[in-house]
C-alpha cells in the first residue's frame, strides 16, 4: 500500500481505534513487521488502525516474550492475533504445533505465506475468524497481542477456560496491565482485578515501549503472565460477580451506601424470591413487598451497617478474602446477587 495514503488518514482515524463492532472484529496489534522479508513487506502490507492492529516491529521484544512464555517441544500454543507472523515463526520454532486465530483475511495469507514450504508447514494451522466468538482449541500456552477494545472480553475467556492451560503471556496496553495485578487502595484497583486475581496468579513480566509498534499506539504496553488457579475457588463466579460489580460501582463509598440504594434493593428482593421459589420455601410467593424490602434493608443494616465488622469499609479497599468472606454473609441470611 502506498504510503501517501496512508499519510492521509487524519490523526483522528488514526488514534481512534475503533472498537469491533459487537466485540466481532478480532485482528492482532501484533505479529511483526509482516513478510518473509520484513522490509519489503513492510511496505505492502500496513495496518489496519480501526481493528486495533500495531505490529510489533523490535525483534529483541519478541524474542524476549517467546521465552517467557516458556515453550516446550510438546506443547500446543494457541496464538491470538499472529498479524503478520513475526511472533508465530519463533512460536513454532520451540512448540509441537500452533494453532493461530486471526480476523484480518490479508495476515491469514501472509502468515501462511510465510511458512509454506518450510519444516513449520505441517505444524501451523490458522484459524480466520473474531476469537471471542471461535471455540478455542486444547492448548497449553496463549501468547497472544491484545488490541484494548477486546482485552477484558478475550481475559475472561481464557480465565473460563477449559480444560485448563499452563499459562498465557500476553501485551495488553499499560494501564489494562496494571490493573490486572492493582491491589486494595490502589486507584487502578478495580472490578477486573479482583475478579481475575480470585481465577488467576498474574505476574507483570515487562514493559514495552510504544516505539517498538508500527505505527506508534498512543499509551505505552506491558507483558503479562496468567495462571490460572488449579483448583479454582470454591465460589459461585456468577453470583461473586455480581456483588463485585454492584460494589465497585461506588467503590469509594461505604458498602452500606453502596448497597441501600432502590434498585439493589428491588435486584435483590426478586432474587431472594426467585432462590426461595426454587428451593420450594412455602410462603416465598405470598409475602409482600413491604416485608420483602423491610426484610432486605435490615440484613443489609446487619451485615454491613453500624456496629457490624464492616461498618464504614469500602470496596477499594477490601481484600479477595473480605469479597468472600462478604459474599457468604449475605448468602447465609438468604441474599443472592445473582
Amino acid at each position: 500500500m502506498p504510503k501517501s495514503s496512508k499519510k492521509k488518514r487524519s490523526r483522528a482515524d488514526a488514534a481512534a481505534s475503533a472498537p469491533y463492532s459487537a466485540i466481532s472484529a478480532i485482528a492482532s496489534k501484533g505479529g511483526g513487521r509482516g513478510g518473509r522479508d520484513s522490509s519489503s513487506s513492510s511496505n505492502l502490507i500496513a495496518p489496519n488502525t480501526n481493528l486495533g492492529q500495531h505490529f510489533l516491529k523490535n525483534p529483541a521484544v519478541v524474542t524476549a516474550i517467546v521465552a517467557k512464555a516458556a515453550i516446550k517441544p510438546t506443547d500446543v500454543v494457541l496464538e491470538i492475533g499472529p498479524g503478520t507472523g513475526n511472533m508465530t515463526i519463533p512460536l513454532l520454532d520451540q512448540c509441537k504445533s500452533l494453532v493461530a486465530i486471526e480476523y484480518d483475511t490479508r495476515m491469514v495469507r501472509e502468515v501462511l505465506k510465510r511458512v509454506e514450504g518450510t519444516p513449520h508447514d505441517h505444524k501451523l494451522r490458522v484459524i480466520q475468524g473474531d476469537a471471542i466468538k471461535t471455540a478455542f482449541p486444547f492448548f497449553d500456552v496463549c501468547v497472544a497481542n491484545v488490541p484494548y477494545q477486546i482485552s477484558s472480553p478475550l481475559v475472561f475467556k481464557l480465565l473460563s477456560h477449559r480444560p485448563m492451560f499452563r499459562c498465557a503471556v500476553m501485551m495488553f496496553q499499560e494501564e489494562f496491565a496494571l490493573r490486572l495485578t492493582a491491589k486494595p487502595g490502589e486507584a487502578l484497583y478495580c472490578r477486573l482485578s479482583v475478579n481475575t486475581q480470585l481465577l488467576a496468579k498474574v505476574d507483570q513480566l515487562m514493559k514495552v515501549g510504544r516505539n517498538n509498534f508500527r505505527p506508534p499506539p498512543k499509551v505505552e504496553s506491558r507483558v503479562v503472565r496468567i495462571e490460572l488457579r488449579n483448583p479454582p475457588p470454591p465460589v459461585d463466579f456468577t453470583e461473586w460477580d455480581g456483588m463485585v460489580r454492584l460494589l465497585f460501582n461506588r467503590k469509594n463509598k461505604t458498602l452500606r451506601a453502596g448497597l441501600l440504594v432502590k434498585a439493589t434493593i428491588k435486584m435483590l428482593e426478586e432474587n431472594r424470591r426467585t432462590h426461595a421459589s426454587l428451593k420450594g420455601v412455602d410462603g416465598a410467593d405470598d409475602m409482600n413487598d413491604v416485608d420483602m424490602e423491610r426484610g432486605i434493608v435490615e440484613i443489609i443494616e446487619e451485615v454491613v451497617g453500624k456496629g457490624s465488622k464492616w461498618e464504614g469499609k469500602r470496596a477499594a479497599k477490601l481484600e479477595l478474602d473480605d469479597f468472600l468472606t462478604l459474599l457468604a454473609e449475605f448468602n447465609k441470611r438468604g441474599v443472592h446477587f445473582a
